[in-house]
């Protein structure tokens, strides 16, 4: 799962760039559904568009965007590296080229946004139905079974041919829905909503009394839901190698590691908070959330921007015992067994640092649901002396450790030490702990020794990639 969202770059280092082919006009037009992202400009009256596509899909971005500015009259922005996954609309990236609209290309979260209206073109890829319906046939041969067809969002253009096919024979099947954006409120009872996508039940009947089916590889996005809905069993259907398998994943193996993570969340004592996404609503409201959770839980947080996460940036903060990753739903279960120090997920460190959250068996992807007023919120409970608060034992460590929450009094709190005096003339400077901390190494990075390097001339210097330099065969 690391992989997905972060990477060590080798790969694309040693890839050979060739010139795509370039795929029949009438391919193009289906495929990315030219007419529907045309409307929406046109409509919109949208002047300046940007233009997102996922790494597999951008060989086809400069004949995409000629084709919409033919179409439209509108200027076409592409925007080919996206700040973090790929699956989130990038709008800050959108918003630099002056983008007054976003077309979002290939497989997406749907995670909402705020400031940009977004349309979803998530390419048809192809899927088989009738092999499909055959595979599913074969994993739930009681035709009374009760089932819930999830997909991925590439193949939702055929879920409705698969449920004309499969609905005669099975009456307790259910097809869920995408949803674009927030969720109508209030939602109506029996309907279950996550993951941009909607389905209704019978009333008496509650999730844990289906099982699901899910069209698509195996990745991420299955992953999440087979996380969420551990209760659920769960089968599969892969279109690019026609086979129907019931998931094996040990869901439970799974969950035992992200509780242990949950244990080593509460032994740490410095938490990196990683801005994962810039893009999906509520993000800054939970920063605030996390950042509060751990002053009160009397632990030290350092907000981090670092863009996509990889080992080698992470391990420039030794002094962080456990980061916590504010993502999308599908990239918050980032695999941190090659990193230096574990990364959570907001609902782990919520279950560290919150006495009143319990584990309950449910497991959120989602951050939203633990804010203010959602489903999930649980509020914090109130300040337990120190002398009342029952002590605890870690299971890793074997220390005792606190488990209260401390909210110590405006009075008692020490004197300031932002402000110092810096030498004789009395000027102010401000310290900052973490530039303290980072004096007492004993290496503090590059120094730039101002006025002692002798100033040269700027000579030309290699031409290439680090793995290929154009002047390495002459030197050899």
């Amino acid at each position: 799962m690391a992989a997905a969202f972060s990477s060590d770059g080798e790969a694309a280092l040693r890839r050979e760039l060739r010139p795509a082919a370039a795929a029949p006009r009438g391919d193009l037009e289906a495929f990315y559904e030219m007419d529907r992202g045309a409307a929406f400009v046109r409509e919109g009256g949208f002047c300046k568009v940007a233009l997102q596509f996922p790494d597999e899909l951008l060989a086809d971005a400069a004949a995409v965007a000629a084709l919409m500015e033919a179409a439209t009259g509108a200027e076409m922005f592409v925007l080919g590296d996206t700040t973090y996954g790929s699956c989130c609309v990038d709008e800050v990236a959108a918003e630099h080229a002056g983008a007054e609209a976003v077309l979002h290309y290939g497989p997406a979260c749907l995670s909402p946004c705020r400031k940009l209206p977004v349309l979803h073109i998530f390419g048809q890829q192809p899927l088989d139905v009738g092999r499909c319906a055959e595979a599913f046939r074969e994993l739930y041969p009681e035709r009374q079974s009760r089932v819930v067809v999830l997909s991925d969002v590439v193949y939702a253009h055929a879920m409705g041919e698969l449920e004309q096919q499969l609905c005669p024979e099975y009456p307790n099947i259910i097809f869920s829905r995408l949803v674009y954006g927030d969720p109508p409120d209030p939602v109506l009872p029996g309907e279950e909503y996550r993951f941009g996508r909607r389905f209704l039940m019978e009333a008496s009947k509650g999730l844990q009394d289906y099982a699901m089916f899910y069209v698509g590889a195996e990745g991420l996005s299955l992953t999440s839901f087979m996380l969420t809905w551990n209760r659920c069993p769960f089968s599969s259907f892969d279109p690019t190698t026609s086979c129907g398998r019931r998931e094996t994943l040990n869901v439970n193996r799974a969950l035992m590691r992200r509780l242990y993570l949950v244990e080593r969340a509460r032994d740490a004592r410095v938490v990196g908070i990683l801005v994962g996404t810039l893009g999906v609503a509520g993000y800054l409201a939970l920063l605030q959330h996390l950042r509060e959770l751990l002053r009160r839980a009397g632990k030290r947080s350092y907000t981090l921007a670092v863009g996509k996460p990889n080992p080698a940036k992470l391990a420039n903060f030794l002094e962080v015992d456990v980061f916590v990753l504010v993502a999308c739903a599908q990239n918050s279960l980032l695999d941190s067994s090659d990193f230096y120090r574990p990364i959570v997920t907001p609902y782990e460190l919520e279950l560290a640092c919150n006495p009143a959250r319990e584990w309950t068996g449910n497991y959120l992807t989602d951050f939203r649901d633990l804010l203010p007023g959602a489903c999930a919120h649980v509020e914090l409970p109130p300040v337990v002396p120190a002398a009342e608060a029952i002590p605890d034992i870690s299971l890793i460590t074997g220390e005792l450790r606190a488990t209260h929450l401390c909210d110590p009094p405006a009075s008692q709190l020490p004197p300031s030490t932002v402000l110092a005096c810096r030498d004789q003339t009395w000027a102010l400077a401000e310290i900052s702990p973490a530039a303290s901390f980072l004096e007492s190494r004993s290496w503090q990075g590059l120094e730039q020794q101002l006025g002692q390097t002798p100033v040269s001339k700027a000579v030309q210097g290699r031409r290439g990639i680090a793995i290929a330099y154009e002047d390495e065969g002459c030197e050899q």
